[in-house]
């Protein structure tokens, strides 16, 4: 699966709103200097994100952007969808009939099928309260510790014989 921008660049300004907003208007400027995204680009996911009630737009001097619900009610999943952003691991076109080689699903479709449905789900249950209190951070860097502990010490017992 390949995420092409306009889902990562979504997430993140929501992120990015989540983070500095605080309830407060942020105009999309701001969001667009702190993320390095083109202000054309933030403009045309938040019309898309404002349409699918996950902002709401305030206009005026101190106008901006804000979120429509806590951020722990916000999940990567609605960003994702909002965005046009399809979560697919199969090639084959859902409910045209056709098949990843044509008329028919290849030997390995129903395991990548498998494994789109459970992104899906994980983004279904993360929030962006989870991404700004980086709670996917914290383990794996806790994996990849105990990883390099582990090649370290089959190191020093691979020496040592």
């Amino acid at each position: 699966m390949k995420l092409s921008t306009k889902g990562r660049y979504a997430v993140l300004a929501m992120a990015d709103l989540a983070v500095h907003g605080a309830g407060e208007p942020i105009p999309l400027a701001a969001i667009s200097a702190r993320q390095n995204i083109s202000l054309a680009y933030l403009e045309q996911l938040f019309l898309k994100l404002r349409r699918a009630e996950l902002v709401t737009s305030v206009r005026g001097p101190g106008g901006g952007y804000v979120l429509s619900k806590p951020a722990s009610d916000v999940f990567i999943a609605d960003i994702m969808a909002a965005v046009d952003e399809p979560v697919k691991m199969t090639s084959c076109a859902e409910g045209s009939g056709k098949g990843c080689l044509g008329g028919k699903q290849c030997l390995t479709h129903h395991l990548w099928k498998a494994l789109g449905d459970h992104i899906v789900a994980f983004l279904q249950s993360a929030s962006l309260r989870d991404v700004i209190d980086n709670r996917f951070g914290a383990p794996l860097a806790e994996l990849a510790r105990h990883s390099a502990l582990d090649l370290e010490q089959e190191r020093r017992e691979q020496v040592s014989q």
